[in-house]
């Protein structure tokens, strides 16, 4: 059988509107976790007190977990549909977990909307939503779960569909292209298997929408970009250098360049899992040879690139932001942590642009004065230190970021323009 193609799915929305449940449900019905697993589960979940919650703690493995009936960290765990072989990201609702969701969603290529038709929209569904389309997810379908909780009745189904068109629509998303699957993850309705519960809808399961979306073209034909995750001296093989392929093809006897150092080597061996390869492409985790190149000058955060086409080091860049959680407001001289690929380095806003409506996305009349949770805009950001960003419309995966202060994610962005920073050398 041939290898299916590989999908990253995260599962985003507000707090108890049964992401975990779901997932759990799903991997069940694909048959990612046996029966045995399952009863002991519900066992678990019956002794403290959480009854109905076994599909929940599938995903929900830690202690801490269980017993709030929360999810904190992102889990990661994979089931096969008729088409793909998924990774699913079950991104935490609270908003205290808001970075954890950041991380998920900067690697997915599409996402479940999860909504409780018993609950409707609520706070973190727009928040979740918004952070979804500002983090790049275009495709997205929404599962509208609980159904069993309105007695799988069409009319509340209709009502909650109207809200959450009007909220996605306002945010940019093209609501004709989603499909709204009514669900009862639980009983597992709709989810692998159509339910006879709901005679009135004639549409897809949720799985079968997962087959619609699209696995995004892997980035070869464009310049190679590597963020650093490690670096080792291995003895015998010399400076070896750790890290994920994100666009681009690492191949052995490349002329390649460190930034921002500038350092340049040549690429001698690339290995993966300990196999050696003779070429990786994006997605590909790998260490590889470096000649040329002492470790001193190469560290985590760092981007390799061809010496002929090499990563951009900023000035300054522009970027949109989303404000999640400030405790006042940002104005022209805040200077938080960014957090970009594998960099992170101090920032500071120079300049706030304009702010945008959030509804519709158009910018708003005059200068703002600053934002606070919740605002969308567009700012410029100077870097306290050399650091590789590209423009999000080129490079995704180096030019989407989230902003850290006082231990917690207050915004998050893509880059919208660089303006490059004149090396010495």
């Amino acid at each position: 059988m041939a290898k299916k193609e590989h999908l990253n799915l995260v599962f985003i929305g507000h707090v108890d509107s049964g992401k975990s449940t779901t997932v759990g449900r799903i991997l069940y019905e694909t048959g990612a976790i046996s029966e045995q697993v399952l009863n002991k589960l519900k066992e678990e979940a019956a002794k403290v007190g959480k009854a109905t919650f076994e599909f929940a703690f599938v995903m929900d493995e830690l202690k801490e977990e269980r017993e709030r009936g929360v999810t904190i960290d992102i889990s990661h765990r994979e089931f096969e549909t008729p088409k793909y072989y998924c990774t699913i990201i079950d991104a935490p609702g609270h908003r205290d977990f808001v970075k954890n969701m950041i991380t998920g969603a900067s690697q997915a290529d599409a996402a479940v909307l999860m909504i409780s038709v018993k609950d409707g929209i609520q706070p973190q569904t727009k928040e979740h939503a918004f952070l979804a389309k500002v983090l790049g997810i275009t495709q997205l379908a929404v599962n509208m779960n609980k159904m069993d909780a309105v007695n799988y009745g069409q009319a509340e189904f209709d009502k909650v569909k109207a809200e959450a068109e009007k909220l996605l629509k306002g945010i940019g998303y093209k609501t004709e292209a989603i499909k709204f699957v009514p669900c009862s993850s639980y009983n597992g309705d709709n989810l692998t298997k159509k339910s006879a519960k709901m005679a009135w809808y004639t549409g897809p399961t949720l799985i079968e929408v997962v087959d619609t979306f699209v696995i995004p073209a892997k980035p070869k034909d464009k310049p190679l970009r590597l963020p650093i995750q490690d670096v080792f001296t291995i003895t015998g093989h010399g400076t070896v250098p750790v890290g994920r392929v994100e666009t681009g093809q690492l191949k052995p006897g490349m002329s390649v360049v460190i930034m921002p150092s500038g350092a340049k080597g040549e690429v001698k061996k690339i290995e993966m899992h300990h196999q050696e390869l003779t070429e990786a492409n994006p997605g590909d985790n790998v260490g590889f040879n470096l000649k040329g190149v002492e470790k001193k000058d190469i560290r985590r955060g760092d981007v390799l690139g061809p010496a002929s086409a090499p990563p951009t080091v900023a000035a300054e860049f522009k970027a949109q932001i989303v404000v999640l959680n400030h405790p006042t407001a940002i104005s022209v001289g805040y200077t938080p942590v960014f957090h970009i690929h594998t960099a992170q380095f101090a920032g500071r806003i120079t300049e706030l642009v304009e702010k945008k409506d959030p509804k519709s996305g158009q910018a708003m009349p005059g200068k703002p004065e600053f934002f606070k949770t919740g605002d969308v805009g567009v700012v410029k950001i100077q870097p306290l230190k050399n650091v590789v960003t590209e423009k999000f419309s080129e490079f995704p995966p180096l030019g989407r970021f989230a902003i850290r202060d006082m231990g917690q994610t207050v915004a998050a962005g893509v880059v919208l323009e660089v303006t490059p920073k004149k090396l010495e050398g």
